[in-house]
């Protein structure tokens, strides 16, 4: 898995110290889940929310932290909390995953709620995992950050670096999928994603819609980006969305240029009027 290769190369360059073998388990455990193959549920059939979408944040977080250790910004990243943020991401989006027997529509119902779920599940596996206490639930409060509209401050974060790593992988969250080379390719079944929340939920929620069609969500993207997910990355996470700059802070930006050709791509999507014409 190229991800998994990238991420074990950054983790040995930062911690040189540090068993590797801890990032390889990670993402076998995130594996084992998203394929079915934990007792009691099912593989993941979310056609958005699925491991690729959880790859491309968890290597945007890679990423991310590897560039704030270039820079030389203090207080440096401590190993454990790399390894719990990892933990985090991978398992950001459990919530999308169904029980064995849940056999109505997708995943993608539990949109509204999958943070709590998320939160829950990631506590029940790592819990049989024989991970500390404390530790999961920096990584639960970690999850918290990735909620739409959260407030972030009223997540009681155990100490100052897991605050970092929360808000570094809010950050990754939303640009690692943004950056993506298929994100426009992919917002249609982000919109049947949503459009099956609300079905299931009796009608579309503030955060999630409402959208009449895929189109009328592609239309609308370059407003999420410009008044939330921008303003969300300069005002609420930090900026640290300016670590993955080479160099740091003004260097060139390789995801929010990606960003903004995808940007372009819907645009110009929107403008041709049908998903199908680009």
């Amino acid at each position: 898995m190229a991800v998994q290769a990238e991420v074990v190369r950054i983790y040995r360059t930062m911690f040189r110290d540090s068993d590797a073998l801890v990032v390889k388990r990670a993402f076998g455990w995130a594996l084992l889940c998203f394929s079915g193959k934990y007792h009691g549920y099912q593989a993941v059939d979310a056609g958005y929310h699925d491991l690729e979408h959880t790859l491309q944040g968890t290597l945007c977080l890679a990423r991310l932290l590897e560039g704030r250790d270039q820079s030389g910004v203090l207080p440096r990243i401590k190993a454990n909390v790399f390894e719990l943020s990892l933990l985090a991401i991978l398992f950001h989006d459990t919530g999308y995953l169904k029980e064995v027997g849940d056999d109505e529509g997708t995943g993608a119902k539990y949109t509204m709620i999958h943070v709590d779920r998320s939160v829950g599940f990631a506590g029940e596996f790592l819990r049989e995992q024989g991970l500390a206490a404390g530790d999961i639930t920096s990584i639960q409060q970690m999850i918290r950050c990735t909620g739409v509209n959260v407030d972030l401050k009223a997540i009681p974060f155990q100490d100052d670096l897991i605050r970092l790593a929360g808000f570094a992988l809010g950050t990754a969250d939303l640009v690692g999928q943004m950056a993506a080379a298929d994100y426009p390719e992919k917002l249609p079944i982000l919109y049947e994603e949503f459009a099956e929340s609300a079905a299931f939920n009796g009608g579309w929620s503030a955060n999630f819609g409402p959208f009449d069609s895929a189109l009328h969500l592609m239309s609308q993207t370059n407003d999420f980006f410009r008044y939330y997910v921008r303003p969300k990355l300069e005002d609420d996470l930090d900026r640290l969305h300016l670590f993955l700059a080479t160099p740091y802070p003004d260097g060139e930006n390789a995801y929010l240029d990606a960003i903004q050709r995808n940007l372009a791509r819907i645009t110009e999507i929107v403008a041709a009027g049908s998903v199908g014409e680009q």
